[in-house]
């Protein structure tokens, strides 16, 4: 079996001009672009001022591998990261159900959050982040060793870079997460597997890992494919966990807020266009990007609702 070399390969190969693939695999147009975007974050780099959180940061990180092992790091920490940021990332809009002046934000107002659904929501949410996910999370230290993915300080990205990694990683699984998706809605298999995810069609961001198991494991390969491709330090993994579930509860909130920093992300979806899929249950099938319903008209009827919606506040401003 050919093992892929990881990210910090490709990047000194690219520096050095060391082989890793062979001649077979070697592409010089590829080479190019990856050493003119290096040189880019170089050039970005030295015009930003020195970080004052990088030193702090270096501290800790050094005395959590001094005290710890490389297993309780990949596995407790890893575990750490996703129920911390988890609920961290619920918080607010659970919040926003008791603000009276945030329920103009509100997509479905007509369907407001029960507390009953939500404890609901919750239980199943424990089942599925210690029976489902802790297995896969206890076997990322292997994972880490068998794609000789470092730990140490010395061989940290950049920030810059750790973010162009997370964006390839929500290219990658959004593609996945399109088709497979779309494939979970077909007639024959929606009702076994999908409809649990669809139970509440006025989604809340804790719902947002509110699923069958089937749904967790099959949905969830599209999360690993990035790390495979891009993973160079373990930081990207809990990196890329964060920005993907910043994402998905994003999504999944029920409120579109303005000032939305997520919105920058060119061709973003937001909460608008995953809320219709969950009202519609047809189209939107992408996760983070709006390109492949785009591509393949899928959110056709996304566009109508939508053009529908400008042109009645068109007409009560008139009146």
């Amino acid at each position: 079996m050919r093992r892929w070399p990881s990210a910090l390969r490709l990047h000194r190969a690219v520096l050095y001009e060391q082989p890793v693939f062979s001649p077979a695999w070697r592409m010089d147009a590829n080479s190019s672009i990856i050493t003119s975007a290096i040189l880019a974050i170089d050039y970005m780099d030295s015009l930003l001022p020195q970080n004052p959180l990088q030193e702090p940061f270096k501290n800790a990180w050094n005395y959590m591998l001094d005290n710890f092992t490389k297993f309780q790091i990949a596995t407790w920490g890893s575990l750490l990261v996703h129920e911390g940021v988890y609920f961290l990332f619920c918080l607010p809009g659970f919040i926003f159900q008791f603000i009276p002046a945030m329920q103009k934000y509100k997509i479905q107002q007509d369907k407001p959050e029960s507390i009953e659904k939500q404890w609901k929501c919750f239980k199943v949410l424990l089942f599925n982040h210690f029976c489902i996910q802790l297995p896969l999370i206890c076997g990322t230290y292997y994972f880490t060793e068998f794609f000789n993915i470092p730990y140490n300080w010395e061989n940290m990205p950049r920030w810059q870079m750790i973010a162009m990694q997370c964006l390839g990683c929500a290219v990658v699984e959004d593609t996945w997460h399109y088709f497979l998706h779309r494939l979970l809605h077909h007639k024959r298999i929606y009702k076994y597997i999908h409809k649990v995810h669809h139970e509440f069609t006025a989604p809340f961001g804790m719902q947002a890992e509110y699923a069958h198991p089937a749904e967790t494991l099959v949905l969830g390969m599209g999360f690993f494919i990035g790390i495979m491709i891009f993973c160079n330090h373990v930081i990207l993994l809990w990196a890329w966990v964060t920005f993907r579930l910043l994402e998905t509860i994003d999504v999944h909130s029920g409120y579109d807020v303005p000032l939305n920093p997520l919105h920058l992300i060119p061709f973003y979806g937001g909460s608008r266009f995953h809320d219709f899929h969950h009202m519609n249950f047809v189209g939107n099938y992408s996760s983070t990007f709006t390109w492949w319903d785009k591509l393949f008209g899928t959110d056709s009827q996304f566009q109508m609702y939508s053009d529908k919606v400008k042109m009645d506040k068109e007409m009560k401003k008139d009146k």
